[in-house]
């Protein structure tokens, strides 16, 4: 790879800024950094139009590109983008865990996961791309709702996560629009090569 990072145009340029972030990320992301990462992919977006609008871009994308391309990984340990969404749809469950969990019990615990290890554990590299995809958009559907009726003063509930600390309901919505967001432009990246 290092021979391709010539510098030649401003393609290069972006694809040697991408690959410092990635190792950034990599070997040396705080849950700190990886918030404000998150959060600054979202910026000033409402974060509910985001959570309310990934799955149909998800979808339009997958929908005009072959099955192959789908489960071809863009480097050898980085997800393809059928694993990419069965960790979104994985994600959406924890995310509803987490949620009516804080709605139920201010300062409840929230446990972290290791994605590599559901990643290995759920066997995402033979997931079913469109039945993942599926789980996302109901799972994704359920907790909005969820979320949008709950009296505002329950989006202040707040749990405490292992490696971040206090978090409410509100915060998470914004931490997984970021989320969103990020495995958005994965997606998009790795389906323009």
């Amino acid at each position: 790879m290092v021979e391709t990072l010539l510098l030649n145009d401003s393609k290069d340029i972006k694809n040697l800024k991408y690959l410092h972030t990635q190792l950034l990320i990599h070997f040396m992301e705080t849950s700190q950094q990886y918030v404000e990462r998150l959060l600054g992919y979202l910026g000033e977006k409402d974060q509910f139009k985001v959570l309310s609008s990934t799955v149909k871009k998800i979808r339009k994308l997958v929908k005009k590109t072959k099955k192959k391309a789908l489960y071809k990984k863009p480097e050898p340990n980085k997800w393809s983008v059928a694993e990419i969404v069965a960790h979104l749809a994985e994600t959406e469950l924890v995310m509803g865990w987490r949620y009516r969990s804080i709605a139920e019990k201010n300062e409840v615990r929230i446990q972290s996961f290791e994605q590599d290890d559901w990643a290995k554990n759920s066997r995402y590299e033979k997931s079913d791309i469109f039945v993942m995809l599926d789980l996302y958009e109901t799972l994704r559907n359920a907790n909005l709702s969820f979320i949008k009726g709950l009296p505002k003063e329950k989006l202040e509930n707040f749990g405490m996560h292992e490696e971040r600390g206090k978090e409410t309901i509100l915060h998470i919505t914004r931490l997984e629009a970021g989320h969103d967001l990020n495995h958005l432009m994965q997606i998009e990246r790795i389906l323009k090569k």
